[in-house]
């Protein structure tokens, strides 16, 4: 017998020790179902925002923190290979796996490209900053758009420039710390069954917590 749950964390898991998704057909032999079955679970998790799914909702494009195509951040251990979903969600694979990785992406003010070690128990000492544009509120409206502008930026007054070029409204900037605690904490749990997404009210007490309040965070 399997539930939701344990297709759950078998995407998870498969992201995490290979560094790509399982397929619908992965998912009907691992649980010894129907591939039919198998695409009814993966669009169920779908639906409630525990994955996301191509536009024919059949193959998966992220499980957060992980994606299945590139969005400008590769994550690397010793023995695996990721691409991040975005700043948030590359900071959070360190922990997640237990192991020390290199997170590497471009600042999309000037182009330069970045490197920094994250390790999983404290956060990187780099003077770089987070930009994210899509208010969190507003993310799931259009998930691969909002985590394409969670980035890394070698400066704020690059995050300036960039803003300027592409005439975007400014949205929030964070420090590598404050990144760092919040990517570690959103996704803690995450690849375990019992993990369980927060509801709205427990996310706004985390940020809240983490010194991120505003209407950009949907806690003010």
């Amino acid at each position: 017998m399997h539930d939701l749950a344990d297709v759950r964390t078998f995407v998870y898991r498969r992201f995490a020790e290979r560094g790509d998704p399982p397929r619908p057909e992965d998912v009907a032999a691992e649980f010894g179902i129907e591939p039919s079955g198998a695409l009814a679970a993966l669009r169920a998790l779908h639906d409630a925002h525990l994955l996301v799914l191509d536009d024919d909702r059949r193959l998966i494009l992220m499980a957060h923190p992980w994606s299945a195509v590139p969005l400008g951040f590769v994550v690397a251990s010793d023995k695996v290979k990721w691409w991040g979903g975005c700043a948030w969600d590359s900071f959070a694979i360190p922990a997640l796996v237990g192991e020390d990785c290199m997170v590497a992406t471009h600042c999309p003010g000037c182009g330069r490209a970045l490197a920094l070690d994250v390790c999983p128990d404290e956060p990187p000492t780099a003077e770089l900053v987070a930009h994210f544009l899509v208010p969190i509120p507003r993310m799931w409206d259009d998930v691969m758009f909002a985590c394409g502008h969670q980035s890394l930026f070698c400066s704020e007054e690059h995050v300036g420039r960039w803003l300027r070029q592409t005439r975007n409204p400014r949205g929030v900037i964070l420090d590598m710390r404050t990144l760092w605690l919040l990517a570690t904490r959103w996704y803690a749990g995450r690849l375990t069954r019992e993990y369980r997404r927060r509801t709205p009210d427990e996310a706004r007490a985390l940020f809240h917590e983490l010194g991120l309040a505003g209407p950009f965070w949907g806690n003010g």
